[in-house]
This record gives C-alpha cells, sequence and structure tokens, in this order.
C-alpha cells in the first residue's frame, strides 16, 4: 500500500462559518489588517478512516487504512498525498485512538508498529493504537535522492581540505533529491506533518489527540500542541527533541553522544569472543574507525547492487548503539561485515530510524517499493525544512577546517558522519522559522515529557530546554538510566507514560526513574 501523490486539481465547494480552517494562515497580520480569505479545508476534515488487514505481514492484528492531506495547505486545489495509516485495534472499550510516532526524521510507523507492535499491546486496553507514515517517508510519497548520496559526500569530499568541492557535491546531491522526489518535497517539514496530523485526528474520530512521540518525534508533538492547543488530548514525549539549536550544534551535541554509547558499546564487546573489534579496549576504538576508513576506500557490494561504505556503517553502528538490548545483533552484524564481506545484517540497521529501538519481523508486502535511501533523504530534508540557517560560500569556505576539527574532536568516528548531515542543507531553500520562533508557552493541558541521562541522541539538557519553552504545561520526567528513549528499556519509564495515557495519572514534575530500570 505504496500511498501515491496526485496533483489533480481537486474540487472546491463553498462552506458555511462552520468549515473547520488552520489557525496559522492568519497568523502575524499586523494591528487592524482584514482577515484574508482561509482556503476551504473542509473536505479533507469529513474523511473518515477505512480499515483493512495490511498485505502481506505476520503481524496478526494488524490494519492498515490510509488519509488524503492537501499537499500545500495555502493552496488545497493544486493537488493531494495520501498518508499510509495502521492500527492495532483496542482489545476492550476504547476511548479512541492513541497516535504514535517512532521518531526520525524519516522513521516509517507503519513498517515500525508491524515490526514490534507488541511493545505497545499494554496500550491497547485502552485505545485503538494508531500509527503513520509522514509526508515524504515510507509508503506516503516517500522522497529519495538516489544511490549513496550522503555517503558519497563523506566519503569522497568530506576528508579533503576542499571546499569548492564540498560545495559542489552538495549542489549534486540537492539536485538529484529534486529530481528523484518530486512536488512532495517542497511542502515537507513538521509544519506540515503536523497539520497532516491533525486531519488524521478528525478522520480516526476524535475529538482530542491523545499522542506518544519518540525522538523526532517529540517534534512533531511539540508544533501540534503550538498549532492546535485546543486539540490536545494526553501527550507524552520521550527522549525529547531541541526546538531552538541549529543543525550544526545539534550534529556536535550527536556526535558526543554517540561517542560516549560507542565507547560503552566497546567495554561490553571486547568481553565476548566474537567481537570484531578484538580483546583488547586499548585499540578496539582504533579498530573501529580503521574499519570504517577502509571501507571509505574500499567499499563493498551489497545484495542490492549499490556500495556499502563506511559512512554507511557508521549510521549502522549510530542506530544499533540505541539501546543496549541491540549491542548483540550490532557485533554479529559487523563480524558478518568483517569475516564474509556480508551487508546484509548491517544494512538492517542503516533502516532503524532515530526513534526507538525495535525488533525485526513483520515486513509488508510492499516494502520493497520504498526507496532504499528514503530513511537519509527525508531525514535532511524534514531537518532542512524545520532549519531556517544557510551557510553560504563564503561561510563553508571560512569554517569548514574549524567545523571538521571540532566534528572529529567530538568524535574520530561519528564526526565526519554528523557534519556532513549539518551540511546538506547547503543549496536548498530556506527552512521555516516558525518552530524555532514560535513553539514555545503552549496553553494546554499537561504533557509528560520524558529525557533520559544517557541518551546517545536527544541529550537529557534537550528535555530541560524544550519543557521551559513549552511552559508550564510541561511536566519531566528524569530517566536515571541509558539509551535513545526511555519507554523501550525502561520499566519505570514504561509504566508512568501507560499510567498517564491510560489513566491520566501524571508522575510530580522532576520525578525519577532508576537507572536499574527494575521499575
Amino acid at each position: 500500500m505504496l500511498a501515491k501523490l496526485s496533483t489533480r486539481p481537486a474540487v472546491r465547494r463553498c462552506t458555511g462559518a462552520g468549515a473547520i480552517t488552520l489557525t496559522l494562515l492568519g497568523a502575524g497580520l499586523p494591528a487592524g489588517a482584514a482577515t484574508p480569505p482561509q482556503p476551504d479545508l473542509s473536505r479533507f476534515y469529513r474523511q473518515k478512516v477505512t480499515w483493512s488487514a495490511c498485505p502481506g505481514t505476520a503481524a496478526k492484528g494488524l490494519q492498515c487504512g490510509k488519509v488524503t492531506v492537501p499537499l500545500d495547505y495555502a493552496r488545497p486545489g493544486t493537488g493531494t498525498l495520501d498518508l499510509a495509516l495502521a492500527r492495532r485495534p483496542a482489545t476492550g472499550p476504547s476511548r479512541g485512538s492513541l497516535v504514535l510516532n517512532f521518531g526520525g526524521p524519516g522513521g516509517a510507523g507503519v513498517s515500525t508498529l508491524a515490526a514490534s507492535g507488541r511493545d505497545y499491546l499494554a496500550l491497547t486496553d485502552g485505545y485503538d493504537v494508531v500509527t503513520f507514515d509522514p509526508r515524504g517517508v515510507g509508503r506516503s510519497s516517500p522522497v529519495s535522492c538516489g544511490e549513496d548520496t550522503q555517503g558519497a559526500v563523506a566519503g569522497d569530499t568530506a576528508d579533503r581540505n576542499d571546499p569548492k568541492a564540498l560545495m559542489a557535491q552538495l549542489r549534486k546531491v540537492a539536485a538529484e533529491c529534486v529530481r528523484h522526489s518530486g512536488p512532495v518535497l517542497t511542502h515537507i517539514g513538521t509544519v506540515n506533518v503536523s497539520r497532516d496530523l491533525d486531519v488524521i485526528r478528525q478522520a480516526l474520530g476524535d475529538d482530542k489527540l491523545n499522542y506518544l512521540g519518540f525522538s523526532y518525534g517529540t517534534r512533531i508533538g511539540a508544533v501540534y500542541a503550538t498549532q492546535f492547543p485546543g486539540k490536545v488530548g494526553r501527550m507524552a514525549l520521550d527522549g525529547v527533541d531541541t526546538l531552538t539549536e541549529p543543525l550544526s550544534e545539534q550534529g556536535l551535541a550527536g556526535a558526543e553522544g554517540q561517542q560516549t554509547a560507542l565507547d560503552d558499546f566497546l567495554d561490553w564487546c571486547v568481553k565476548d569472543r566474537g567481537c570484531p573489534f578484538g580483546r583488547d579496549r586499548r585499540t578496539a576504538g582504533d579498530q573501529v574507525l580503521k574499519l570504517v576508513r577502509s571501507l571509505d576506500e574500499r567499499p563493498v557490494p551489497t545484495g542490492f547492487g549499490g556500495r556499502f561504505n563506511g559512512q554507511d556503517l557508521v549510521g549502522a553502528i549510530a542506530h544499533g548503539l540505541y539501546s543496549k538490548e541491540l549491542w548483540p545483533a550490532l557485533e554479529r552484524a559487523v563480524l558478518s561485515l568483517v569475516d564474509d564481506g556480508d551487508t546484509r545484517k548491517a544494512e538492517t540497521f542503516t533502516a532503524g530510524g532515530s526513534g526507538p529501538a525495535h525488533r525485526s519481523g513483520g515486513a509488508l508486502a510492499d516494502e520493497a517499493n520504498v526507496p532504499v535511501d528514503n530513511l537519509s533523504a527525508a531525514l535532511m530534508a524534514v531537518n532542512c525544512a524545520d532549519d531556517p540557517d544557510r551557510p553560504g560560500d563564503g561561510q563553508i569556505t571560512k569554517d569548514i577546517a574549524r567545523l571538521r576539527a571540532a566534528y572529529e574532536k567530538a568524535s574520530p568516528v561519528f564526526g565526519r558522519y554528523r557534519l556532513v548531515e549539518q551540511l546538506m542543507c547547503y543549496g536548498r531553500p530556506r527552512g521555516t522559522d516558525f518552530i524555532r520562533d514560535r513553539v514555545k508557552d503552549v496553553d494546554t493541558p499537561k504533557m509528560l515529557l520524558v529525557g533520559t541521562r544517557g541518551d546517545p541522541a536527544t541529550p537529557y539538557r534537550w528535555t530541560m530546554e524544550t519543557a521551559h519553552r513549552l511552559g508550564p504545561s510541561a511536566v519531566v520526567l528524569d530517566n536515571k538510566g541509558e539509551g535513545h528513549t526511555g519507554y523501550p528499556s525502561s520499566k519505570c519509564v514504561r509504566r508512568k507514560i501507560d499510567d498517564f495515557l491510560l489513566y491520566g495519572s501524571l508522575p510530580a514534575d522532576g520525578s525519577s526513574c532508576p537507572a536499574d530500570r527494575a521499575g
């Protein structure tokens, strides 16, 4: 069920005063100015989801559906998108739907729920548990930049002291993304995803949005709370994203966090006979870097006819470090790559997304229709659409050596990978100011924000910064544990989130969960 994009003109209908419109479209007008006519969105808000069995999945009880949204909310008659949805129906009386977003940007909700839906079965005691593939992701008009674009930039140019070559490569990648992605690329980003989420809420028949967002999904939740404060029900945000830091600072924080997580992994790995980086902890870190550089110089072929280079391995390791539960599988994946040149296990990690860890299995029949680079292409597209900063030629020429040194100091392994991520917006249109300037001081019911002290992707300080920015509505739970997000690994966090979502029972602001995860 790969959702299609339609650019056929939509039929416009005259509506009365009861038409549903978006509050954002009239924002920012000078005092006394007349409110311009609002686009008619009523046909989108009149939808109801039709659920049916998901094609070709082993995930029992999973149902699939779709919702149609405008490509451009300012001009809803110029085209539409079909967004892919999936749900696990409530096992008993339901208080409505609970919408999940597992993170990213670029993480596909439908395949994740198919693979790991049992991790959220407790929530079906009171809800239909629903997820969706955001626009540009998975089965919802997926964006693409062609084969191995990020790896090509990282492996071929990021290590050269040649800003002009790097800028030329980045411009080439930006053009390839436009060529492969189509019209959805210019309408991607969290502000539009939040608007889509409100259409989904209405199509599910819910007066209020009950929502659990992980990692990037917390950004979606915060933007939704700003755009639709009167529609917020019970909202929990786990692994809280930043709303204010530019991509350059986010990249440095990510590199530092991932290096710490890699060090912890190596402490564990060298105690096992099968560790692909040897048994000597003093040299294990050098072995990781040696393998990455070797693959950058001589990529190995994949089973799909592509190439797997060092930066692909770095991405795989990054996703494998999100949870200690994944460490044995990551060890086996790297060992298979080193011993046999087999990239398949490592490639399963590169498709993992920046959200909570999930198990394999439950794939859907149309998964092969999603471009292999959709995760990385969507991650770049959304982050660039959400960020207004754009380095110019002169700034890159001036700063590239300093930036490279700072990133490689933060992490010899992840520094280049994260630096390329933050440079990838070069050559793309400037992103929105809305998130940085307007997402704050929300007037909503209390929301639960969970920050994990040892989170390698979303540092705990982001939870505190975002809570302060959102204002009195934010209630913080301090998870003393490790790993990306708390719900998958901490019984205490899971219980407190479930109690809030199912029963409305909030922990006290500033309360904590222990590091031993004993709950």
